[in-house]
């Protein structure tokens, strides 16, 4: 069952459909940018999902993923081929939402427009630094549940566990099996249901 099948939603079931941090729809509803109700007796807000769907088309948060639930996913990896295989085996076997990138400047205006939960990130992209790239996602409120996966053929384990002092929530050892990548991003989105 899809979030919007319900007529009421949580702060917590609304900043997983926007991919906010619950904090930050506090704020909406506080500041009155998002319409709702506060349950008589205790501090919880209730929104509509009427006025959660005005908000989102007012503010331009896309309304892909919101209805199927569906992970949001973005692979960024500047070899063309990987890019798009990924994209064919992720839609096809695991039903994902998925876009893809083909370097730094592209994934950082992708993330902006699409919200993803989980980004796959080729640490070697060409035009600009990964980590730098994984920045950008940490500072970002609006992408404060968003979960980044490094992608690398040429790391050592060491390496790679340093990855997570970087802003990294997990990593990919290329050449990958697709049932690896599912469960990379299973794990890591399952950090913020």
């Amino acid at each position: 069952m899809g979030l919007l099948d319900k007529d009421v939603l949580t702060t917590g079931e609304v900043a997983k459909i926007c991919n906010v941090a619950p904090r930050t729809v506090s704020k909406w509803f506080d500041s009155g940018q998002i319409k709702g109700y506060r349950i008589p007796g205790s501090k919880d807000r209730r929104i509509p999902v009427a006025s959660l769907i005005q908000f989102m088309k007012d503010h331009g948060i896309p309304m892909d993923g919101v209805h199927s639930g569906k992970p949001r996913v973005l692979v960024v990896d500047d070899e063309r081929e990987i890019v798009e295989t990924l994209q064919r085996v992720l839609v096809e076997q695991a039903g994902y939402e998925v876009r893809v990138s083909v370097n730094g400047f592209e994934a950082g205006f992708e993330c902006e427009r699409f919200r993803p939960h989980v980004i796959l990130l080729d640490l070697h992209i060409g035009d600009s630094d990964a980590s730098s790239v994984a920045r950008f996602v940490r500072n970002q409120d609006d992408l404060a549940i968003t979960r980044v996966v490094a992608m690398s053929g040429k790391l050592t384990d060491g390496q790679a566990m340093a990855l997570r002092s970087q802003g990294f929530d997990g990593f990919l050892k290329k050449p990958f099996q697709v049932r690896q990548v599912i469960q990379e991003i299973e794990r890591a989105n399952a950090l913020v249901a």
